[in-house]
């Protein structure tokens, strides 16, 4: 930063600092020829402090006992989609730390989400990670049998337990709501409704992206070698992108990024694509930020036309060719969505443990889970969304593809090369971040006020439901 750029920081209240001499993320997006909706169009920052944030949450067993404890146990999570379990007596396992769960439709517009335990002896219904269709729950080891609406159908030998009465002993339920083609559950019956839990601002927002209209058309997963916030933390900013993703920074605007907070819940940023890294500014030209993004095998756009004409700027060509390509690609008329719409990135956390990316380039959400075990460890799962043909015949939802934990993203099938290695960069790290937070002398991480505000954000939150008072 210039001499001149640091005085005018100083002169600044926290958390007002912006890159300097460049535009806003709302100022390149109002130079767009397709206007973008008010969600886009939307800021929501608030300063919270610059303390730094205590390093236990990431390195100490008994911290993440307290999470499994006080925040999994309180927390709305999504757990499966609706096209998981479509039909009645379709279930999904969802298992959390020690907790695991059968998710099953039990009517047509209805769905419950059993604890996976027999309640004779304990011994797990269904095995972890599995999913079927089922017209009871028999428990493998003596027989006891449930009905798909959890009352206990049979008691093998019930002559021998006087002592069970059949309307005591129906299979306890987590919460359930469906939202958006998802299912959330939660394990506290006093916790908020979520449409409160997740606040007005992103229901709204939510509410424009038709994700219940969507179906998973690919779903990586891999034990990635990091606490879970660790694992998660690393995809709120785009503070990163210029060190770790060198490959995208040519059309990647990173430190002009947005970043707003929602409630305690959720938070998300705006990353403009087809603009140059404020890092690289007077290094490429509109011509090179144009050719970085259609250039090589793995870009859908590689075979376009990348010569760009005079006074032409390489996003307004970019949002153009992305049009026509999805206009070709779903047989629709694109021409009422926003040229942000189509090209940027869109990233909001649910807390505790989910992202949805909106937009039409990055139909994604992610997924994080704690390794029960484990602090050290996490499950980060990628699932990829289509929308549902314009037959309305919804195909079955792809199968999990599981990554041994030395294996490369690009090797899942179906996996678009150019962003599996994005992701092999982004977890890379993340082992030796995990190693340098257990050999620090510093007892905390230190964040920017602005760039890294999704993840003071998140602990903040994080420390609410672990507080010894909560």
């Amino acid at each position: 930063m210039s001499e001149q750029a640091l005085d005018n920081a100083s002169n600044l209240a926290p958390g007002q600092a912006r890159c300097p001499n460049e535009p806003t993320t709302q100022e390149i997006i109002a130079r767009d020829k397709v206007g973008a909706p008010t969600w886009v169009r939307s800021e929501s920052y608030a300063y919270m402090g610059s303390d730094d944030v205590t390093i236990d949450r990431y390195v100490d067993p008994a911290y993440a006992q307290k999470e499994f404890d006080r925040l999994w146990t309180r927390t709305w999570q999504f757990a499966c989609r609706e096209e998981h379990i479509p039909e009645v007596g379709d279930y999904y396992v969802y298992d959390i730390g020690r907790n695991s769960f059968i998710v099953t439709r039990t009517a047509e517009n209805e769905v419950k989400a059993f604890y996976n335990a027999c309640l004779h002896r304990g011994t797990k219904l269904r095995a972890s990670n599995t999913e079927g269709c089922a017209s009871e729950f028999t428990c493998p080891f003596h027989g006891w049998t449930w009905n798909l609406d959890g009352s206990l159908q049979k008691a093998t030998c019930d002559w021998d337990f006087p002592h069970v009465k059949e309307d005591e002993f129906g299979l306890p339920e987590a919460k359930v709501e469906l939202l958006a083609g998802f299912v959330f559950i939660n394990m506290d019956h006093d916790a908020p409704p979520l449409a409160e839990y997740l606040g007005d601002d992103f229901l709204g927002h939510l509410k424009s992206w038709k994700m219940e209209n969507r179906y998973i058309v690919g779903h990586v997963a891999k034990v990635i070698p990091a606490n879970w916030k660790l694992t998660m933390e690393a995809f709120m900013e785009a503070y990163h992108v210029i060190e770790t993703h060198p490959q995208v920074a040519v059309s990647n605007a990173d430190a002009n990024s947005q970043y707003d907070t929602y409630g305690e819940h959720v938070n998300r940023f705006i990353s403009s694509l087809g603009v140059l890294s404020p890092h690289l500014r007077g290094q490429y030209t509109e011509q090179d930020v144009l050719d970085q993004f259609t250039v090589g095998d793995s870009s859908v756009l590689s075979g376009a036309d990348r010569q760009l004409k005079e006074g032409e700027t390489a996003r307004q060509r970019m949002a153009d060719m992305m049009r026509e390509m999805f206009e070709k690609a779903t047989n629709s008329d694109l021409s009422g969505v926003s040229d942000s719409e189509l090209l940027d990135c869109f990233s909001y956390t649910v807390f505790p443990n989910t992202f949805l990316f909106a937009g039409i380039s990055l139909p994604m959400v992610y997924r994080f889970r704690p390794v029960a075990n484990d602090h050290r460890k996490c499950l980060y799962e990628v699932f990829f969304l289509r929308p549902v043909p314009k037959d309305g015949n919804r195909p079955e939802p792809a199968e999990c593809v599981m990554l041994e934990e030395h294996q490369s993203f690009k090797e899942a099938e179906g996996m678009d090369p150019g962003f599996g290695e994005i992701l092999d960069q982004d977890t890379e790290n993340l082992l030796l971040q995990q190693e340098g937070l257990e050999a620090t002398a510093k007892p905390g991480i230190t964040l920017g006020n602005y760039q890294e505000i999704r993840v003071r954000h998140f602990e903040a939150t994080v420390d609410k439901y672990v507080a010894d008072n909560a």
